[in-house]
């Protein structure tokens, strides 16, 4: 199950939106080095996705962990996309920056989901995928067609998922997702071990979670990985929130309160954020993407650092945190 797969070692990972260039055009070079500084730093779990870059992404976590020990690492990937060659003028128009030459459609079947593995052991040149994740089938992804994604996957994705689990293929599964519903969803008809929270928990938002996610995955047996634990880079200054322009009323203000309170105790909203996370019980790993070797750096130090309890007391008598939220003991 999911939570031997994870151990505290792999509490911080590296994901793949950024390797994919997402918000900046990371070259090869970049990307390796990135790749490098984490690996350097002990960083043993890596997750990417097909999606990220149209399969640009996947092949450089490929290329750098062609030459190590497959048993030193957790690697993950996703399903849910299917990719078609194209010359580059059709490249559809999407959020990546250069990105490989591909089109590509939702396919949550039960042999769109054996190929998508297939492919993404080529891709990689890896001999297993640790963990999959079912990706973006969310209504913020695939719109109106949730349901008829969700039944598709309930025939198809799920079933082989488990089956492949039980094999010995991979070792865990579960949904990687922006939103609530869809983690509560498959738990309800499946066997998930382990799912993807993007954008859902974080120390500025995460009342929903707490009341809905968290009971839910914790009677179920599921664990979590923490994507977007930054709100997609917000948390470390960035102008964008959850992958969107757009800044949700109040939230600035929010992030210099908590940010000013941090810096009392000697301390910063990116340290604040990821320990924040980890200290539910239900979270086995924050995974913070990296455009740059300094971030990597800077996330490690942040997981190494200790914050004092009187910190996290003084965010929950200000509001600042929910007052049923877990904070680090």
């Amino acid at each position: 199950m999911s939570h031997t797969i994870l151990k505290k070692e792999h509490e911080l990972g590296l994901g793949g939106v950024a390797i994919g260039a997402a918000f900046a055009n990371v070259t090869d070079e970049q990307a390796h080095e990135i790749l490098q500084a984490a690996w350097n730093d002990g960083i043993r779990y890596y997750d990417t996705s097909p999606w990220y870059g149209l399969t640009k992404s996947e092949d450089r976590f490929g290329k750098f962990l062609s030459g190590k020990n497959r048993d030193e690492f957790v690697f993950s990937t996703k399903i849910g996309r299917l990719f078609t060659p194209v010359p580059k003028e059709e490249v559809p128009p999407v959020m990546w920056k250069n990105p490989y030459n591909f089109d590509f459609r939702h396919d949550y079947t039960a042999d769109g989901t054996k190929k998508s593995i297939e492919e993404s052991l080529k891709r990689t040149g890896l001999d297993h995928i640790d963990i999959v994740f079912v990706h973006d089938l969310s209504e913020d992804q695939v719109g109106d067609r949730y349901d008829f994604f969700l039944k598709q996957a309930k025939e198809g994705a799920f079933k082989v998922l488990s089956d492949l689990r039980s094999q010995g293929v991979i070792k865990a599964w579960g949904m990687g997702v922006n939103k609530i519903e869809p983690i509560l969803d498959c738990i309800e008809v499946a066997d998930p071990d382990i799912c993807l929270s993007a954008t859902q928990y974080s120390i500025l938002e995460h009342e929903d979670a707490v009341d809905r996610l968290l009971p839910a995955v914790k009677k179920g047996g599921v664990k979590l990985v923490s994507g977007a634990g930054y709100n997609s880079g917000f948390i470390g200054g960035r102008d964008r929130y959850n992958y969107k322009n757009v800044i949700p009323k109040g939230m600035v203000e929010k992030r210099d309160q908590i940010a000013a309170i941090a810096r009392k105790y000697n301390t910063d909203l990116i340290t604040a954020a990821l320990h924040f996370v980890l200290a539910a019980d239900e979270f086995a790993s924050i995974i913070p993407g990296a455009s740059s070797v300094e971030q990597v750096n800077s996330n490690l130090k942040a997981w190494k650092s200790d914050l004092p309890v009187e910190f996290w007391k003084e965010l929950k008598a200000e509001g600042l945190i929910y007052e049923k939220a877990q904070i680090p003991e």
